[in-house]
């Protein structure tokens, strides 16, 4: 703000539209990441995450096999359903439990989800990149799902790499070209069509359920023997029961998406703001127009919330939750929803405040005459720093998507797949910040010593970011 003032020319009317375009345009974002956590405690509390672990490490006595089924495949598939650290704080004790070192699982599944990041969560991140730079979804969903597929393979080798080496890699490379290609193509079918919402989660349902069917191929089945049993303190749930949540939000958002009318129907009412027109001191121009739209019953939180709602009442009706669950299920989702929503209300501000100042247009200005084509290299790390700066690809993707965008126009570049090394930077990014990684180290005992955790996890994002950088600049000429 005071750069803004100082230097750009930004008076009050300035600031003050580009705080309340940020509010609404974080509206958007929180609407999706408060009813996402809803949806996982009302999971969560009737035990059913406990028994989706325990049914799938019982799979398999191969320990590489077992740590790409916990911190690859089912880490993915949490990060799909809630996002937000809990893929680690879910899957670190479980491979605790199953005999593994504590710093293999904290950095497993730090590194096996983040392929999930951009569309996980009913894809909040991705949203969030649509929001900020007013591009579609369809526009954008190509590129980013190519680079995100290939960020599938790649978590996969690099989970089982951190455990045994390039010897794990030989041994379980079969399950990896398998099951990642089920995972990627799942993800770029649902995202290019449209559901990107249902894009990361289906595609960890998918991992799972191929995950099963490769540990029938000899080398990776089980004996007998190898049979652990699932603690239970509850009534028994089956595994199958313990997905109908999920199952229950595939059936209501793939109508709400697909079906033409419904679809109309839900979205008939928005929230939005009329903005005028604001000019800074030195000439910069913001047009007048309507802020972030905003759906409410047909958005994707809304979803999630009848997803919550039916989901509790079907578990409720089998005596799953222990007296008080309401509760809890509520007080958990503040205890979560309330500082991650402060974060990102924060950085919104910020990167309207610096788009409607114009900061973000000299940056892509400099950027551009610095760099020029080979800008595309360095797409990606920018996406990762984000991420790392702030522990949140949707945060990065607010902060750098206009940045990005801005650059790519100014240098002739593509600008979807400038966007895509964007947000897939911001994904492996994930694997890096040290939010997570503080929360996987308070659950496995290793609070104190996140340092080599991370030293562990920098060495695979930075390779990650560089090959997708790669693949940008082979991609990016306009």
């Amino acid at each position: 703000v005071i750069v803004a003032v100082a230097f750009f020319g930004a008076d009050a009317k300035v600031l003050a539209f580009a705080q309340m375009k940020g509010v609404l345009l974080s509206l958007y974002v929180l609407y999706i990441i408060w009813m996402a956590l809803v949806l996982y405690n009302v999971v969560d509390q009737t035990g059913a995450i406990g028994v989706i672990g325990s049914g799938i490490k019982q799979l398999t006595a191969d320990k590489p096999f077992q740590l790409l089924i916990m911190g690859w495949v089912f880490a993915s598939f949490l990060q799909g359903v809630a996002g937000f650290g809990v893929p680690i704080a879910v899957v670190g004790p479980l491979l605790l439990g199953m005999g593994f070192p504590p710093l293999v699982a904290v950095a497993v599944p730090a590194i096996g989800h983040s392929w999930s990041v951009t569309y996980g969560d009913m894809a909040s991140s991705f949203q969030a990149m649509i929001a900020v730079t007013g591009l579609s979804g369809e526009y954008l969903a190509h590129w980013a799902s190519l680079f995100l597929g290939v960020t599938v393979f790649m978590c996969g080798l690099a989970v089982v790499h951190v455990y045994g080496g390039f010897k794990a890699i030989r041994r379980s490379l079969l399950a990896i070209i398998i099951i990642g290609s089920a995972m990627a193509t799942t993800q770029y079918a649902l995202a290019t069509n449209g559901l990107w919402t249902l894009a990361g989660f289906v595609a960890g349902m998918v991992g799972i359920v191929t995950s099963i069917l490769v540990t029938r191929l000899p080398m990776y089945r089980r004996s007998p023997g190898d049979v652990v049993d699932t603690p239970s303190d509850g009534p028994k749930m089956s595994l199958t029961f313990a997905l109908s949540a999920y199952i229950i939000l595939i059936a209501i958002v793939a109508p709400a998406e697909i079906i033409g009318p419904l679809h109309k129907f839900l979205g008939s009412i928005k929230l939005s703001l009329m903005f005028p027109e604001v000019v800074t001191s030195q000439g910069w121009v913001n047009a007048a127009g309507l802020g972030k739209k905003i759906s409410v019953f047909g958005h994707a939180g809304a979803l999630l919330l009848y997803t919550s709602v039916l989901s509790y009442f079907v578990y409720a009706s089998r005596g799953y939750y222990k007296p008080g669950a309401l509760g809890r299920i509520w007080a958990k989702t503040v205890k979560s929803g309330v500082s991650t929503s402060i974060g990102i209300v924060s950085m919104v501000c910020f990167a309207l405040t610096m788009s409607m100042s114009g900061m973000t247009n000299l940056l892509a200005e400099g950027i551009s005459t610095v760099f020029g084509q080979a800008y595309p290299l360095f797409a990606g790390a920018i996406g990762t720093l984000g991420a790392f700066m702030t522990g949140s690809n949707t945060n990065s993707n607010v902060v750098f998507a206009q940045l990005q965008m801005s650059t790519a126009e100014i240098s002739a570049l593509s600008i979807p797949v400038i966007l895509a090394a964007q947000t897939t930077g911001g994904s492996i990014g994930s694997m890096l910040a040290p939010a997570k990684i503080l929360v996987g180290c308070s659950t496995v005992g290793l609070s104190g010593k996140e340092g080599p955790v991370l030293a562990r996890t920098l060495s695979y994002g930075l390779i990650m970011t560089a090959i997708i950088g790669v693949l940008a600049f082979f991609n990016a000429a306009g």
